[in-house]
């Protein structure tokens, strides 16, 4: 890059314009990793091509360019403008993750929950913005950069993030300090405070700079911007289970095709479109699914009650029946007495009678209470029968009831199976359509270089045809020299 020399019979580039466009650019796809695997850096602009302006401009632009590149190239080994790049390009991966995030959790239309993809993304740019410029703090076993601690002094900032601080410290299955500090941010998401919590902890830059360095994002205007933009975050409704998700062992690495764009990018949009109205009919129906199988739970639940209902009512009716059968003999055999009593006070004296009077008057008011107690058995029984009947009419209707909803569920499991089927097709149709797509991009790539190779052969047989012209020119100068030589 240092030895530019321009071709002679090319447009040279203007010196204004590739400052301009060398400043301007986001090497988004640039990034690597640097050896310790803590930070992703930016290519040097060494290894940058820049292309060339069709505007033709003089030969002495050329060496201002040369001198501007030698400057730029000394401008990228100073760590102060290397930070700066690195800011500058977290706040742009920022813009684009918040942007995609919220246009499409408002196309998805549902609570997001841990696996939708592009809240991963999200997760893992605010955690590479929070790791940017920490201090390395010196332990007994090397060496640690964690963004936990900054994040625990936010609950000392805003009371409100207590609840939230107490609550990541009871999770059990958190070990490390890297895993605490991405619960905690997904449960600042959740709470949709998690912008305010950023400005509240930024805007502390005395305590900040216990932890990260003077031109860390957090330090900066940067991290002001970022925590502005997090505010879009609060009409999404995300929901997280902690429990047995390892955040302590998770790679976060930015996946830079998702904000890439292509020709094919209508199709794939169409294609998730399709996947995700799927997705949606499958958690309708599952849920439908739930709800079924909890009111045939309660119906049953309803039937157990009734049998024990009835069981206990037919146990009740027989001691009724075998009360009514022993007051029947009872009456019998104070029918009998009473007759009994009546043929001895004709035979026998006059003197007993009074006596026997009285037993007689004592035996039918026994009798009357006995008759009323009767009646009122037979009516309790009656209205036992009446109950029995109802619960049988009940449990008919519930049993049919059941028999109707297991019917509904038979067929919407069945409908479940077949959007899982078309689920697997469409999926295997995106993937048929990438790989043409792949192999239509390798024979244009092929074609291209064909083209190229003709465009090569062409300029060799002009640069071939302007020797033979000029190889002809010469001979015809020589023979008209030659032939007035001959005259």
């Amino acid at each position: 890059m240092s030895a530019l020399t321009p071709p002679t019979d090319m447009p040279t580039p203007t010196t204004d314009k590739i400052t301009q466009a060398a400043m301007e650019t986001i090497y988004l796809c640039k990034f690597r990793v640097s050896m310790d695997g803590e930070w992703l850096c930016l290519r040097e602009l060494d290894d940058i091509s820049l292309t060339p302006d069709p505007e033709p401009t003089h030969e002495d632009s050329w060496e201002d360019l040369t001198d501007l590149v030698e400057q730029m190239r000394d401008d990228t080994e100073d760590p102060n403008y290397l930070m700066a790049n690195e800011r500058m390009n977290l706040m742009n991966m920022a813009k684009l993750s918040i942007k995609g995030l919220i246009e499409s959790a408002l196309n998805l239309g549902r609570t997001l929950d841990s696996d939708y993809a592009p809240l991963q993304q999200f997760f893992v740019v605010m955690e590479h913005c929070l790791k940017h410029g920490l201090k390395a703090k010196k332990t007994f076993l090397g060496q640690n950069k964690s963004f936990w601690g900054p994040l625990e002094l936010v609950e000392k900032l805003v009371p409100e993030a207590a609840e939230i601080t107490a609550s990541v410290k009871d999770l059990p299955g958190l070990k490390t300090p890297v895993g605490r500090g991405r619960a905690w941010l997904r449960l600042a998401l959740m709470q949709k405070k998690l912008s305010e919590y950023m400005k509240a902890l930024i805007n502390k830059k005395e305590l900040l700079s216990e932890f990260y360095e003077p031109n860390a994002l957090m330090m900066e205007e940067e991290g002001a911007i970022i925590a502005g933009l997090l505010v879009g975050l609060n009409v999404i409704d995300a929901n997280f289970c902690m429990k047995g998700e390892d955040l302590d062992s998770q790679v976060g690495v930015i996946d830079f095709s998702m904000y890439l764009k292509d020709g094919n990018s209508s199709k794939g949009s169409e294609g998730d479109g399709q996947i995700t109205a799927i997705l949606d009919q499958k958690n309708y129906v599952e849920e439908l699914n739930r709800h079924l199988n909890a009111t045939v739970n309660n119906l049953q639940a309803k039937v157990d009650a009734l049998e024990k209902s009835n069981t206990k009512l037919t146990e009740e009716l027989a001691v009724a029946n075998n009360r009514i059968i022993t007051l029947q003999e009872e009456m019998e055999r104070v029918k009998e007495e009473s007759s009994y009593i009546l043929e001895s006070n004709r035979k026998g004296p006059k003197q007993d009678r009074t006596a026997e009077g009285q037993a007689l008057n004592e035996a039918r008011k026994h009798l009357k209470e006995e008759t009323q107690l009767r009646l009122d058995v037979e009516k309790e029984l009656e209205i036992q029968i009446s109950m029995r009947q109802e619960m049988e009419l009940a449990m008919k209707m519930l049993e049919k009831d059941v028999c109707e909803k297991q019917d509904a569920l038979v067929s919407l499991r069945q409908q479940l199976d077949d959007l899982r089927a078309l689920k697997h097709e469409l999926a295997f149709k995106l993937q048929s359509s990438d790989l043409g797509v792949k192999q239509k991009s390798e024979l244009n790539s092929r074609l291209e270089e064909k083209t190229n190779q003709m465009a090569a052969t062409i300029k060799q047989l002009e640069q071939s045809e302007k020797d033979l012209v000029k190889q002809a020119k010469t001979l015809n100068s020589a023979a008209n020299k030659l032939i007035p030589k001959h005259h």
